[in-house]
């Protein structure tokens, strides 16, 4: 699997408390969200995929430094992987350490089909106050719009907005940026101004409404590739209507 074929997903949440059951909710959620998919191994120090019998008391035990050690589905040919890390205080909006998600998988049909389901899986087991998935070639530009060049600020390509650093931004609830597909907890939407019925009419084509009160929220009907004009304008278009996000809208 070559990356630029690979679907990259992180959802940002509030801390884990001690052996926080929600690392086994992010994992229950993912197998559940994507048919077929057995996340029962870790890797070793190598990277051989070892099988994990007792997964679930595994991965509780396994929390240490706010985070949980890479799962896999064991198949180098196919692989998914998920893992979890705190951020400190010192890197995050608002001030307070947060627990981040990061999966990856391959971006073919059964994933493409079933991304939304997974997005929202992982964000509402991780309580999270939001997160996206998005191809890793969209993401690499998307990167460039928070990464200080050696001359100072950031210096985004395509056109996009520059964004703040998330240490900047005030609230955990504001999202850093946007990616093809959007976790907004409800207090996020809330905090952006989503929805808007008037503002809206297209975006609420291409969201849903989740369990815990949020909104999943797909940009193009195609995974997001920047190359395509419409694609760029999609996410440009979004920036343009959701000032908050990456913290545009505040000195």
């Amino acid at each position: 699997m070559t990356q630029q074929r690979t679907l990259t997903l992180i959802t940002y949440a509030p801390a884990l408390m001690g052996k926080d059951s929600r690392t086994v909710d992010v994992i229950h959620g993912m197998e559940k969200a994507l048919p077929g998919l057995r996340l029962k191994w870790r890797l070793s120090g190598s990277g051989r995929p070892i099988a994990l019998p007792q997964r679930d008391a595994w991965l509780v035990e396994s929390i240490e430094n706010g985070g949980f050690p890479i799962v896999c589905n064991g198949d180098k040919s196919y692989p998914v992987t998920v893992s979890g890390m705190e951020n400190s205080g010192l890197f995050t909006a608002g001030g307070q350490p947060q627990f981040e998600v990061h999966a990856e998988m391959p971006l073919d049909e059964p994933v493409t089909a079933a991304s939304a389901a997974v997005l929202e899986a992982v964000a509402e087991g991780a309580r999270a106050f939001w997160g996206c998935a998005t191809p890793y070639a969209a993401k690499v530009d998307i990167a460039y719009q928070t990464a200080p060049t050696l001359q100072g600020p950031p210096s985004p390509r395509r056109g996009l907005p520059a964004l703040k650093l998330f240490q900047h931004i005030r609230s955990p609830e504001i999202p850093y940026y946007l990616g093809w597909l959007n976790y907004w907890s409800a207090a996020a939407a809330k905090t952006i101004g989503f929805p808007d019925l008037a503002r809206d009419a297209e975006l609420l084509t291409r969201a849903r409404r989740t369990p815990l009160g949020g909104w999943v929220v797909q940009l193009t009907d195609t995974p997001l590739d920047l190359d395509i004009p419409a694609h760029l304008d999609a996410l440009k278009r979004a920036y343009e209507r959701f000032p908050a996000i990456g913290g545009r809208d505040s000195p």
